[in-house]
């Protein structure tokens, strides 16, 4: 079980509106195996250089906030919500998000190498350009997300809505995409030798390429 570690400085506490002077912001501070849980709720917060690395967070709530390089190495987000966030040069290795919402939140030259996402709501999630190699989203919601110019290679994305994402100049080389709903890929639009679909997706893909099937 994670140690729970007592705030280094004299940051902001959950639920209670800003700290001193009206600040919103949380600036270097350790968290290592802080546990976050329901009744942790921050709205408009900026954390800066944070160390989040192996928190286990059980359902807080983020809204609307800034993280500047903040490590979630090895952090573990069950049913926790990320919604209108923005992620900027963050590292997620080893990271793991399990039934988290996460809508609406864009992610901005960070780093997602083990990452694994198992179930809830990515929708409107701004990923164009990610470097998503080998990453896992299972069972996923990614209505309308943006995966433009993503690099998937040999990624999981297996079971996922992905009705309406942008995914034009994205690198699907390998990837697992079955059971994933893949009806606004344009195949013409994205690289994706070896990548693994079902009968039902070759069906899909064929007709967006004029083929008629049966």
């Amino acid at each position: 079980m994670a140690i729970r570690h007592e705030r280094t400085g004299p940051g902001p506490s959950p639920d209670r509106g800003p700290g001193p002077g009206g600040e919103r912001v949380v600036r270097g501070e350790d968290w290592y195996g802080r546990e976050l849980g329901a009744g942790d709720t921050y709205t408009g917060y900026t954390f800066y250089d944070t160390d989040w690395t192996e928190v286990v967070d059980e359902g807080a709530v983020f809204d609307g906030c800034t993280f500047s390089g903040v490590r979630f190495n090895a952090s573990r987000h069950i049913g926790a919500a990320f919604t209108n966030c923005t992620f900027r040069t963050c590292n997620f290795f080893d990271a793991r998000f399990e039934r988290c919402k996460v809508v609406g939140s864009r992610f901005q030259q960070s780093a997602f190498a083990l990452l694994e996402v198992h179930g809830g709501d990515w929708s409107f999630a701004g990923l164009p350009g990610a470097d998503l190699r080998k990453v896992v989203f299972d069972g996923v919601r990614l209505r309308e997300a943006d995966l433009a110019g993503a690099r998937l290679e040999g990624a999981v994305v297996t079971g996922c809505d992905l009705g309406n994402a942008l995914l034009s100049g994205a690198d699907l080389t390998g990837a697992d995409l079955r059971g994933s709903d893949l009806s606004s890929l344009d195949p013409g639009t994205v690289r994706a030798a070896g990548a693994k679909i079902d009968l039902e997706q070759a069906a899909v893909i064929a007709t967006a390429l004029g083929y008629e099937v049966g």
